[in-house]
């Protein structure tokens, strides 16, 4: 069977995410209790969970097609594949950490140290750059109490609001990078037209996520200014109304700008404004 195999993470609220952008993008399969495998229906795909820092390794080597992971594992696991598609989810930093009242300053002042991470060949690549020699200390999980243990004078770890950070008394002295949720393929794959086709309608869930359709009456003397403010993804939708004096208007809104947008709105005699949610679109 040629099928397209796609790699899930198995577990967790990665697995939750993917699973809810792949039933948006119209993938439709069912996971029976614990099984690994799910066939899609009505197209020639097979999904595989796994381990998500499993997924890249597993993509790179022929096992999977495609797969849903974070670009920090990608990094961490140092293998060619191709990202087709960042999906807006799981956005967070890789940084390095130091106690609040410590006097190091640059990654260069941890030379000679101990720093504990998950991401032991991002974090020596990094240390390289700085010419600071580190002894890593490579664990799996429970990075951030590691200082206060007394088993590194450093850390480099997953930073998402830095609260975890503030519990445990601790700093960011840099950034090593950004990095999100990410749609990969190898390099092989062999249903390539398949997996173009779930790029686009991926995309298309991704993209709609960001915007809102925003719907509301203006007088047409102020229909010039309401333009400028909203001029759309190309262009709004201007209908008249049974009062030729007014006209309704339609458009695309980025979703973060909506609630500024409409106190513009109102601000010039705009009335009757909507928000709809947008949950697919093809642009």
């Amino acid at each position: 069977m040629n099928n397209l195999r796609i790699g899930l993470p198995s577990k967790g609220r990665l697995a939750e995410q993917a699973g809810e952008l792949l039933g948006q993008a119209g993938l439709k399969f069912r996971r029976q209790d614990r099984s690994l495998f799910a066939r899609v229906s009505e197209l020639p795909i097979d999904i595989t969970f796994l381990r998500t820092d499993d997924i890249p390794v597993l993509c790179a080597e022929g096992a999977i097609d495609m797969g849903i992971t974070g670009s920090d594992l990608l990094d961490e696991a140092g293998v060619e594949l191709t990202t087709r598609l960042a999906l807006g989810i799981g956005k967070c930093r890789l940084s390095v950490c130091v106690p609040e009242d410590s006097a190091i300053q640059t990654p260069a002042d941890l030379d000679g140290s101990r720093v504990a991470t998950s991401f032991p060949h991002v974090t020596e690549q990094f240390f390289q750059q700085h010419r600071a020699n580190v002894h890593l200390v490579p664990l799996s999980g429970s990075v951030e109490i590691m200082i206060s243990l007394g088993v590194a004078e450093g850390i480099v770890d997953l930073v998402e609001t830095g609260s975890t950070l503030a519990a445990n008394r601790l700093r960011i002295l840099t950034d090593i990078g950004q990095y999100e949720t990410v749609l990969v393929q190898n390099k092989q794959t062999r249903r390539g037209d398949i997996a173009d086709r779930i790029v686009r309608r991926l995309e298309g869930v991704v993209i709609a996520r960001a915007w809102s359709l925003l719907e509301y009456n203006i007088p047409r003397a102020k229909l010039a200014a309401a333009e400028l403010i909203t001029p759309g993804f190309n262009s709004p939708t201007v209908n008249a109304l049974e009062d030729t004096d007014w006209c309704a208007v339609q458009v695309m809104v980025k979703r973060k700008q909506v609630i500024d947008v409409m106190d513009k709105l109102e601000a010039i005699g705009a009335t009757a404004i909507l928000e709809t949610e947008i949950t697919n679109c093809r642009l």
